[in-house]
């Protein structure tokens, strides 16, 4: 009778999730630190100041802010230093024309999948946005249209371009942020909202994209002083403004 050698078996090749590092964790308070206005436009980066503010060494704050130089949120200037970037009103029409081209592709990704399954959660984030309207918040409804507009296209599976449109999102409210007459949304909703969701449910490519420009149109029109007479809600000066707290880390950080 033949005897039978045990087979070898070879470990299983097991693949260590990458944790966030100190550099990762600092470039997302900085990047929300943006997004709230906890570090205004124009304002300078100072490396000791901030990276007492935040409990961090200064070598891993300057790592970080040269990404955020790179992905436009912040400006390095010869002589100068850092500051948080400014987006004038000449420069508004390019933030939407790239947003244009991340969410119409967005949109055609969720149409070619089957929009389906993801209609349900995007018209919770209108309805949420609708909600905020209502209300007097200005923060409150600008952060219900970002989110409106990042879950659509988070919601099209593409982790590229669900990056782009994190850096674009901060680049749309740092133009806000950007206007001398203070951070401003528009009070009604455009139409164009219930129009793309409708191309979505109907599967018409063109319609969306038709909806988006239309929509991007207007929000630059009235960032630029174009539309002087769409109704807003302006942020009161003597609200409170988000500051920077330490970063709480952990063990696995």
């Amino acid at each position: 009778m033949a005897a039978h050698t045990p087979r070898s078996v070879s470990p299983i090749s097991m693949v260590r999730v990458a944790r966030p590092s100190t550099v990762d964790l600092i470039t997302a308070e900085l990047r929300k630190a943006i997004f709230t206005g906890a570090l205004p436009v124009g304002s300078p980066i100072g490396e000791v100041e901030m990276s007492s503010q935040l409990g961090v060494s200064r070598s891993p704050l300057r790592e970080s802010t040269q990404r955020l130089v790179q992905e436009g949120l912040l400006t390095a200037s010869p002589g100068r230093g850092m500051r948080v970037s400014v987006i004038g009103p000449e420069h508004v029409a390019d933030v939407y024309d790239a947003r244009l081209a991340v969410e119409a592709q967005a949109a055609r990704l969720i149409i070619k999948a089957g929009a389906a399954p993801i209609l349900e959660i995007l018209e919770r984030a209108y309805a949420d946005l609708v909600a905020a309207s209502e209300q007097e918040d200005a923060v409150a409804i600008g952060d219900a249209d970002i989110a409106f507009h990042r879950l659509l296209v988070d919601s099209a599976g593409s982790r590229r371009l669900s990056h782009y449109m994190a850096t674009l999102a901060i680049e749309t409210r740092i133009a806000s942020f950007s206007d001398p007459n203070g951070y401003t949304v528009r009070r009604s909703i455009s139409e164009t909202y219930r129009q793309l969701l409708d191309a979505l449910a109907a599967g018409d490519t063109a319609s969306a994209f038709a909806a988006l420009e239309r929509q991007f149109a207007e929000a630059v029109a009235r960032l630029t002083g174009q539309d002087a007479d769409v109704d807003t809600v302006e942020r009161p000066v003597t609200e409170a403004i988000p500051t920077m707290t330490p970063i709480e880390f952990t063990d696995e950080s």
